[in-house]
């Protein structure tokens, strides 16, 4: 059992918590590596463990160049604390100076849980939008779109469509011949979703980061093999040194290339194509070019790994040149679930195992009172093993939402351990916590009503 592959659904209830197995099987790359200017406090615990290409987004940061986030929500129900995880990060993203795009998925809504468009909009408004306000998003750097006035999204992901078939999305998804073509579509306007801001109407070329739950990785998977199998250019690290790059002929591009019916390319446009790599890469300061276009590529000695951000961009900035796409794979960040308050997943669908961002404060007491605890069956017992932090619900809490401070919840889970710190004391502190943020929120959401409308994007108003 121990060796059979996990399968990650991100329509499914029940998700692997196997994080390092899935590290591992999926090639994602642990955050444990990755040096951040102000951590929050996911990233400092842990919560947010793994990435794709995060290198991009860095190293734009890093030369000041652009950045963006995108993120979505589903407008079909109330906002819980598990998305608050989404807009913590991506607010982190904003004070590091990215732009943000907020898809509203209301053709998925609409296609996959029967919620009209109307329904959809005055959900993403009321509910979602004004807590996003309330939860600190800056209205000028944050544009809100709906999926079914944004036309570019539907454009890109019914083009990007004839670059995939139902085979790939039996591998990524597991679909079969019961699937509904509901489920089918929907993957489709999330690649359009994901890679249309950085279409030049909507932002132009650069890194865009979907910070996610681990179960929305197939999404990007799909999405990132989709935006190479577009690129004209393609780059490697050298054998020996350096890097090199090589081009990719293919039905968009094969006139540039000059490809002839017997399937041989014009060696002349090849040549032409290939003094246009140089040039690109001259124009970046490097002098040591070896072109050799009957071996198919360039190779740039003393190009570090470093430049590859550099390089890439400016290939990708080539091909948009020459009439491609030019489309850069999205980079990624994921979190773990956070627990339901019954110890299993947290649901919309479920409000005994979640708190709502609506929840008044005495149904929050309840709520936390009623949670799963990590303690031992009798206080006698729990004076003398004491309790576990790890499941239990409370501190799980704390953790994931409401204490900022990382020395008192260090205290908080030492004294739970060597049983000092009875469960219900744990709880009654989660709940101080809690009613502080809620109480907070509630606040900031009379506050920030009246931004609500300036979230939303031309296209969408």
């Amino acid at each position: 059992m121990g060796n059979e592959n996990i399968t990650i659904d991100p329509w499914g209830s029940a998700q692997s918590t196997d994080y390092d197995r899935i590290i591992e099987q999926f090639g994602l790359s642990p955050m444990a590596g990755v040096d951040m200017v102000n951590p929050t406090k996911l990233h400092r615990r842990g919560i947010v463990f793994a990435h794709r290409d995060m290198e991009a987004v860095q190293e734009a940061q890093r030369t000041g160049d652009a950045v963006g986030v995108l993120t979505g929500l589903m407008p079909s129900g109330q906002m819980h604390m598990g998305h608050s995880m989404v807009v913590e990060q991506v607010k982190w993203f904003q004070q590091q100076g990215a732009d943000v795009s907020i898809a509203v998925a209301d053709l998925e809504s609409q296609a996959t849980r029967g919620i009209d468009l109307a329904k959809g909009r005055s959900v993403a408004m009321e509910e979602y939008i004004a807590h996003y306000a309330a939860l600190g998003l800056d209205p000028e750097r944050t544009q809100v779109y709906f999926q079914s006035t944004r036309h570019a999204v539907q454009r890109l992901g019914f083009r990007l469509g004839t670059r995939t078939n139902l085979s790939e999305f039996e591998a990524i998804y597991g679909f079969s011949g019961e699937t509904n073509l509901a489920h089918v579509q929907a993957p489709m306007v999330q690649v359009g979703d994901i890679l249309h801001p950085q279409l030049d109407e909507f932002g132009g070329l650069r890194p865009v980061v979907v910070p996610v739950g681990v179960d929305q990785d197939p999404h990007l998977r799909l999405t990132r093999g989709l935006a190479s199998k577009t690129n004209w250019f393609n780059l490697r690290t050298a054998p020996s040194s350096g890097v090199l790059i090589s081009t990719s002929v293919h039905d968009d591009n094969a006139h540039v290339f000059g490809r002839q019916p017997n399937g041989r390319l014009d060696k002349a446009k090849v040549a032409a194509v290939y003094d246009r790599i140089v040039q690109c890469v001259q124009s970046l300061g490097f002098s040591d070019i070896v072109s050799s276009p009957k071996q198919g590529h360039v190779h740039v000695p003393s190009a570090t790994k470093r430049d590859h951000h550099g390089l890439r961009m400016a290939l990708l900035r080539l091909e948009r040149d020459l009439g491609g796409m030019g489309l850069l794979a999205p980079s990624s960040t994921y979190h773990h679930f956070a627990v339901g308050l019954t110890g299993s997943k947290m649901s919309s669908s479920q409000p005994k195992t979640t708190l709502f961002l609506r929840d008044d404060l005495a149904t929050v007491e309840k709520k936390i009172k009623r949670a799963f605890s990590g303690s031992q069956a009798t206080v006698e017992e729990h004076r003398r093993l004491g309790g576990n932090p790890d499941i239990d619900v409370a501190y799980q809490y704390m953790m994931y939402f409401f204490e900022e401070d990382d020395a008192h919840l260090a205290e908080l889970n030492a004294a739970y351990r060597a049983g000092t710190l009875l469960a219900g004391e744990m709880k009654q502190a989660c709940i101080d916590r809690a009613v502080a943020w809620m109480s907070h929120l509630d606040e900031m959401r009379d506050q920030t009503a009246h931004l609500v409308p300036s979230f939303l994007a031309a296209d969408s108003r």
